[in-house]
């Protein structure tokens, strides 16, 4: 029998090479497993809780979002592809589970935790102003695993928390109502996060340090040039240190086949850094050409786009009724 794979990806943005090399590469290759039954979710609801202000933005991002799933070679008659909002499902599980977890532990969540702290880098004093459905967000992830019986989690390290949270709560239902959800496992990636262009250790749209697949040559080539080198590499003969060097980072990243080359002449003062980001530029491109191409053809056709969203959202619904119906019986409400 088949196990059922859950994975999300909240539509804020295109997506960028951080959630190529640490996610969504990866979503590639589970969904040719025969052995899996793959759900994915644009989770637009827990993106309003950054952008609830303009839920038109949202929107816009979900069509953007599921273009560039498309081109890197996500396929929808192997994979269900479906809108978080149009699961109503989801939602009331959402508010069942709300009255099994205390905003204590929410606080407690060191996932919460850290993107509370982030938040209020960002925004200072406005960082304060933290919603219910920002804490809340593992409650409604909570909800989106098991609507789907998810019993496998693509995940990061640091997204162990939150599954942790699921657990718990699928236990506490449980114990009140009967052996009727599974505890889902992480399916931990072995890839870390990939860093941005300036050094830092994430790569982010807030942090303006993202190169982007459907980014253009020009646009490639303008954050190229301004990538991060060696800060002791004053001359163009200079010997410098490609290890700290963002532009050795992503010729590793592509797998630039002339890699030795490039970190040895670095190494002997023989490349010049503007030299080597030409050579990144040519590379990169090179390597985003396909998704390029294939992301075109979905601008084109956006109502295949539609369709395909349309129909994988009625696949997971029909998956997420079922539950619905258990649930509602175990709790004795099926009126």
């Amino acid at each position: 029998m088949k196990k059922n794979i859950l994975t999300g990806i909240r539509p804020t943005g295109n997506l960028h090479l951080g959630h190529y090399f640490g996610a969504s590469r990866n979503w590639i290759k589970l969904q040719d497993n025969p052995e899996y039954d793959f759900h994915l979710e644009i989770a637009d609801v827990q993106a309003l809780t950054d952008h609830f202000d303009d839920p038109s933005k949202v929107r816009e991002n979900v069509y953007e979002l599921a273009m560039d799933l498309l081109s890197i070679g996500l396929d929808p008659k192997k994979v269900h592809l479906f809108i978080q909002s149009q699961i109503p499902e989801i939602a009331e599980l959402t508010v069942f589970y709300s009255n099994l977890v205390t905003m204590a532990r929410l606080y407690r969540n060191p996932t919460v935790k850290t993107e509370i702290k982030q938040k209020k880098a960002l925004f200072g004093n406005e960082g304060e102003s933290v919603t219910y459905g920002f804490v809340g967000y593992p409650v409604s992830q909570a909800a989106d695993i098991t609507a789907f019986n998810g019993e496998l989690i693509p995940v990061g390290e640091d997204q162990l928390p939150l599954i942790e949270q699921c657990r718990e709560i699928v236990r506490k239902f449980n114990s009140i109502y009967g052996d009727l959800l599974k505890e889902p496992e992480p399916l931990l990636s072995s890839t870390p996060r990939i860093k941005g262009l300036d050094g830092s250790e994430k790569m982010g749209k807030s942090l303006g340090n993202a190169i982007y697949l459907k980014d253009s040559e020009e646009e490639i080539s303008k954050k190229i040039m301004n990538a991060i080198t060696d800060p002791n590499k004053i001359k163009k003969d200079d010997p410098a240190n490609p290890h700290i060097c963002m532009v050795y980072y992503y010729h590793q990243l592509i797998q630039n086949p002339n890699l030795e080359t490039v970190c040895e002449e670095c190494k002997k003062g023989h490349r010049g850094c503007v030299q080597c980001k030409k050579e990144l530029i040519q590379k990169m491109n090179e390597f985003l050409d396909p998704i390029r191409e294939k992301r075109k053809y979905y601008e084109n056709h956006q109502e295949e786009v539609e369709k395909i969203l349309k129909e994988g959202t009625e696949s997971a619904r029909a998956t997420a009724k079922e539950t619905m119906k258990k649930v509602r019986e175990a709790m004795k409400i099926n009126y």
